[in-house]
């Protein structure tokens, strides 16, 4: 059972969930007012710390970039047309096209993901053990389709991982597992989709495979965020999880499939995971806060 907690009204509306992907940071002081001065000229960085973070890049196979050399991204060649300051308003942009995706998806992105130990991969945390990642973003500007719709972005995500052991046991080749969470920002509005386990009395063995898992119906939240700057909460805890936008809407995930997910290691990420392959699509999104705690 899925429990809904809003501070305001809400709406939900049945969307075709496209397919699955296979994939610390802020400051708390004054974020977004650390003001750099050249000459007579006054610009603002955002406070983003960005050593327990790597980036996938819509180029090469696709291109990764995780620290230390993440840290450098302002004067990294290969990093600046995708990932650079707005230093007027003190965000970092996250800009993507189709072009190189990983292997288990079709789509491309400019996504950070997590890394708790910086470099690696290997180190990742339960939904017993939980966790927190709060943003202050905004959609900057993202193409149309032929109909004339915004396309849609992936915004934020937790992705579950594999153990090693867990992907020998099933003989898998590497450690992808499903997406319990995505966020999009969908036509203006947020979007949240999670998993749900097709046969609750499947076996301990047969959930770690990703076919195992479905997706519900989603849930909108009622704000209408369009390009303005907006506040993402997504809050794991004792095998609940939380999704909270602008600290007046929330929406609560607490029933048997978080209880089963608790087999997966998780982490977070956060960015501009663009859903569509149509020719000149694009998106652009900025990220004036970004913090994952555990």
């Amino acid at each position: 059972m899925i429990l809904l907690m809003a501070f305001g009204c809400h709406k939900s509306n049945e969307d075709p969930q496209q397919e699955a992907d296979k994939e610390q940071v802020v400051d708390e002081e004054e974020p977004n007012e650390k003001e750099e001065t050249n000459g007579n000229t006054s610009y603002k960085l955002p406070n983003i710390d960005l050593s327990h973070w790597k980036v996938t890049l819509p180029i090469g196979k696709p291109t990764e970039v995780k620290p230390p050399e993440i840290l450098d991204y302002a004067t990294n060649e290969t990093l600046k047309p995708f990932f650079y300051n707005d230093s007027v308003n003190g965000a970092l942009v996250f800009y993507t096209y189709p072009g190189a995706s990983t292997a288990n998806s079709s789509y491309s992105r400019t996504e950070l993901r997590e890394q708790m130990v910086p470099g690696s991969n290997s180190t990742n945390w339960t939904f017993a053990e939980g966790g927190n990642m709060e943003g202050v973003l905004q959609m900057d500007d993202i193409s149309k389709d032929a109909d004339g719709k915004y396309h849609r972005t992936i915004i934020m995500q937790i992705h579950g991982r594999l153990t090693n052991a867990q992907r020998d046991l099933i003989r898998e080749d590497d450690n992808n597992a499903p997406p319990m969470l995505k966020i999009y920002w969908n036509n203006g509005y947020v979007r949240v989709k999670t998993k749900v386990l097709k046969d609750l009395n499947a076996s301990s063995t047969e959930i770690l495979h990703t076919d195992a898992w479905g997706d519900d119906k989603g849930h909108t939240f009622s704000t209408h965020v369009g390009f303005d700057k907006f506040k993402l909460e997504v809050k794991v805890e004792n095998e609940r999880m939380e999704v909270i936008l602008n600290d007046e809407e929330s929406i609560v995930y607490d029933d048997i499939h978080i209880k089963k997910w608790g087999v997966f290691e998780n982490y977070f990420k956060a960015g501009n995971y663009l859903v569509t392959k149509d020719k000149n699509a694009f998106s652009k999104v900025k990220y004036y806060e970004l913090k994952v705690t555990h």
